[in-house]
């Protein structure tokens, strides 16, 4: 998206952020959640470069609203063939997209609650990524982004 923009310094960019600002791109997650033995799970994922842990998200699909677009997400990075969106979004959580050029990408992402009915093995993502169910207290230890911590404790 600001590939196009490449040839300004790095120096530049972040010298001119704090006066001039730079505006939030939106993105759209999917907290993936079942009800296990010991109480509600949750569905991570590893994030394509660094390998953190994640909830599956991605920028808006055109002709998609964002629920759409969430369970879109679930199934290309995580394999939920079968989900059902619960309400509207849960909560909202922002980090920094690193480009490949290096500078990063202010994203604030609305999160949609999905409940799981099937997973599958097989899915566009599930060479390039690991899944795991994790505990809700997992879940908030493993995930970097301190508002989608507390997004996961509230559900």
């Amino acid at each position: 998206m600001l590939e196009k923009f490449a040839w300004v310094p790095k120096i530049i960019v972040g010298a001119l952020a704090p006066i001039v600002g730079r505006p939030s791109f939106r993105q759209v997650a999917a907290l993936c959640i079942r009800k296990g033995i010991s109480g509600k799970e949750i569905l991570l994922v590893t994030s394509l470069k660094s390998r953190r842990w994640i909830i599956p998200k991605g920028w808006p699909i055109e002709g998609k609203d964002f629920p759409q677009t969430a369970l879109e997400e679930a199934w290309e990075e995580a394999g939920v063939r079968k989900g059902r969106i619960e309400g509207n979004v849960i909560g909202e959580y922002s980090y920094k997209k690193v480009q490949s050029n290096g500078t990063e990408l202010p994203c604030l992402v609305d999160v949609y609650s999905v409940n799981v009915d099937t997973l599958e093995d097989q899915f566009p993502e599930s060479d390039k990524r690991k899944r795991r169910w994790v505990s809700k207290a997992e879940a908030i230890e493993l995930v970097l982004e301190p508002e989608l911590k507390k997004i996961i404790g509230m559900i």
